[in-house]
């Protein structure tokens, strides 16, 4: 199956220019770096932005850095890297939370120097580059270089983008979603599956990813391409994700209690939207805090840009993948103060975006990049030393 064809990608955009591969291992993975390296300096600035803004803030009010990048959900994640899961019989029980993230962290523990809170951050920090890497590889494949580097600083200075350097799984699930992308886009199946299988260890919004690589490679079996590869890809994406809250279920002694532990201990339950609309109309119809008028901002680009990227002809994989995660996003009920940092991985939605900009010249691009950078430090400072929820 073409993954990527010239009728779906938008008339204006040039072909997608791919990094060279010349040589052996060694040549090809230098040449890739360099091929990304704007992109990935691009990012670490604004996110290294970010953090001195967090540190000045803690430091101003005497609190430490660390402690407030590893707070709220970073501590059930912790918890889980140090003690494992809870018992079954909890209904506000950290089987909550997809074992991935706190998987990596306690094994990296192991291996080395740092106390548990600082491994959590490396483990997220290294997450982030790789997120920020994958997303250049999907801009540069789908548009070229320069949209690529783009995309990957723009997800850098979202309002939410500290969570990119706390102990949160956001990052990690970005990176596997995106090299996943990435990898079904080339038709590299084996990748993308198992790719694929690890972000559904990683969020449960994992499912929206499972829906796309299973439908791409069902495609490509009905029209018996790549031999049995789709068919491989097909069985390894759901095992991730199925296999955890099957095993949720047998520790719970029912077929649905991750289920049951999300909506009856958590408060989170699929409702179509009926709770954000209303959550969304009570932001908007008397004063409210910063956290939810940025929320509430961000879910309304969010739809716009939905369409955006309909109008643009972004690969279908691509908007799939990004309704998916809106509609398991904004139709869930509770936690609307952390529905802007659960869109994060829903990178696709900055392409429209990262393509006007991309355009409009270095000097524009630089000007507006630079000011959403300086406002995300700013809000990343006010979530973690002002708002007194999690992000």
């Amino acid at each position: 199956m073409d993954m990527v064809t010239t009728s779906e990608r938008p008339p204006s955009a040039p072909e997608p220019a791919d990094p060279p591969a010349p040589g052996g291992p060694a040549a090809r993975i230098r040449a890739a770096v360099r091929y990304a390296l704007p992109a990935l300096v691009g990012w670490t600035v604004v996110r290294l932005l970010g953090l001195l803004s967090i540190w000045l803030w803690a430091r101003s009010t005497g609190r430490g850095t660390v402690g407030e990048l590893t707070r709220s959900d970073g501590v059930w994640y912790l918890g889980i890297a140090r003690d494992g899961y809870d018992g079954a019989a909890q209904l506000h029980s950290n089987m909550a939370f997809f074992p991935l993230y706190p998987g990596l962290t306690a094994g990296l523990d192991t291996v080395t120097p740092f106390d548990l809170r600082h491994t959590a951050l490396l483990v997220s920090w290294v997450a982030g580059f790789a997120a920020a890497w994958g997303l250049f590889a999907v801009g540069a494949h789908v548009y070229d270089r320069r949209v690529g580097v783009v995309l990957a600083v723009l997800w850098g200075v979202l309002p939410h983008a500290a969570v990119q350097l706390m102990s949160y799984s956001e990052g990690l699930f970005t990176a596997l979603a995106a090299w996943s992308l990435y990898a079904l886009l080339r038709r590299h199946w084996l990748t993308a599956g198992a790719l694929c299988l690890l972000a559904g260890l990683t969020r449960p919004t994992g499912s929206s990813l499972i829906g796309v690589v299973g439908l791409a490679a069902l495609i490509a079996v009905i029209r018996r391409r790549d031999g049995w590869r789709p068919w491989a890809a097909m069985l390894l994406a759901p095992a991730g994700w199925l296999g955890y809250l099957a095993w949720v279920g047998w520790r719970t002694g029912r077929p649905d209690g991750w289920f049951r532990i999300q909506g009856e201990g958590w408060g989170s339950s699929f409702d179509l939207g009926v709770n954000t609309v209303q959550r969304a109309r009570e932001v908007l119809s008397k004063p409210s805090e910063l956290e939810f008028y940025v929320v509430t901002l961000v879910a309304v680009l969010a739809i716009m840009l939905f369409v955006l990227s309909l109008l643009d002809r972004q690969p279908w994989q691509l908007l799939l993948y990004s309704g998916l995660l809106l509609l398991t996003t904004l139709g869930a009920a509770g936690f609307y103060h952390s529905k802007a940092r659960f869109l994060l991985p829903a990178f696709p939605l900055l392409l429209p975006a990262a393509v006007a900009l991309a355009r409009a010249g270095r000097a524009r691009a630089a000007t507006v990049l630079t000011t959403l950078a300086l406002v995300s430090a700013y809000f990343g400072g006010y979530l973690l030393l002002v708002w007194r929820f999690s992000p």
